[in-house]
């Protein structure tokens, strides 16, 4: 089944600004990502620039600031919009379910969901809701604990959610990873 069109949600989201203004939790951590980033590889700020030509891409972002997740990644993909000049609608996930129900991670509703679509409000990619060397111990999580009753469960995840933190490592050492995986998508759309 086919995701559904955003133009309707176009103009209808927080801007970047209003989302880092709202944030009730983990604040700090997203405004030092925002404000630690930098290009770490003049090819990569290049390939944002240059899609300031393009101007028919637009993005919607799910997002709770409650999330690890969004306070790790999004200031980064905040960082490489603003560069592209990439129009964003941040989409608050307890306000936007019907949307996020389409952007399901094996199952759930993980954020961030940063969707590109065209000036039409086709979807044309997504990314999120964490970078993939990230990503892949929660899938390997899942597919060893697939009863969310199971008593040992909750240790599990407490221990798989350790092992992320690692691999996103300290300050900004991610930046570059989710600047790359962002470039790789759009480089195909």
């Amino acid at each position: 089944m086919g995701k559904s069109n955003l133009k309707s949600r176009f103009g209808t989201g927080r801007t970047p600004q209003a989302f880092m203004d709202s944030m009730q939790q983990n604040k700090e951590t997203f405004e030092a990502g925002y404000r630690d980033f930098s290009w770490k590889n003049e090819e990569d700020r290049l390939f944002f620039e240059n899609l300031r030509s393009r101007g028919d891409l637009r993005s919607v972002i799910l997002a709770a600031d409650w999330c690890g997740d969004v306070a790790r990644n999004v200031p980064v993909v905040f960082r490489v919009l603003e560069t592209a000049e990439i129009p964003v609608d941040v989409m608050i996930l307890e306000e936007n379910f019907d949307l996020m129900d389409e952007y399901l991670t094996m199952g759930g509703r993980s954020v961030p969901i940063v969707i590109f679509a065209d000036a039409d409000g086709e979807p044309l990619a997504q990314w999120g809701p964490r970078p993939e060397k990230v990503q892949e111990l929660m899938r390997k999580f899942k597919a060893e604990n697939p009863d969310r009753e199971a008593p040992d469960y909750a240790d599990n995840m407490k221990i798989v959610r350790e092992q992320m933190k690692e691999r996103y490592g300290e300050g900004t050492s991610v930046h570059e990873v989710i600047v790359h995986e962002l470039r790789t998508l759009l480089s195909g759309v």
